[in-house]
């Protein structure tokens, strides 16, 4: 019994790693603590492409940083200028909103799902030793099941 439990903890990890992506759905694991506490560091978010003219004030909104702050951010829209093409943004534990607007050719997606703290446990199974953990746990579950069937 604790084979096929260990088996089927490994299907439903993995299977929130590839199932979203086959919908079109994008996800990041939240590093730094501007959005909590609705996103709290260490959450696994979900992010599905749309048109920037579909998001309106208050959704989340997943973009690549200017230049000067290179990687991923997600901020709540305070306004969508769709004449500029452009976003005002703000992160919801910041003080004041952020001093750049997103073009639309920064804009990821919309933030759908929010999982706290489960993005820890996914970026380290996408690591290598993950990886080779989920493995030893699969076989691990497999000797298990087959000493179990055997007794």
């Amino acid at each position: 019994m604790a084979g096929i439990v260990l088996i089927l903890i490994v299907i439903a990890l993995c299977s929130l790693l590839v199932l979203p992506g086959m919908f079109g759905y994008g996800m990041y694991h939240v590093l730094s603590g501007s959005m909590e506490p609705e996103m709290p560091v260490g959450s696994l978010i979900y992010v599905h492409k749309g048109e920037p003219e579909d998001v309106e004030g208050s959704d989340i909104i997943a973009f690549y940083g200017s230049a000067e702050d290179s990687g991923i951010i997600t901020h709540r829209v305070i306004k969508n200028n769709i004449v500029s093409g452009t976003f005002r943004t703000k992160g919801d534990a910041n003080e004041n909103e952020d001093t750049t607007p997103v073009p639309y050719g920064n804009y990821i997606g919309k933030v759908t799902w929010i999982i706290p703290y489960v993005g820890k446990v996914l970026t380290v199974m996408t690591s290598l030793y993950g990886k080779l953990a989920a493995a030893c746990a699969v076989l691990l579950g497999v000797a298990l099941h087959l000493i179990g069937s055997r007794l």
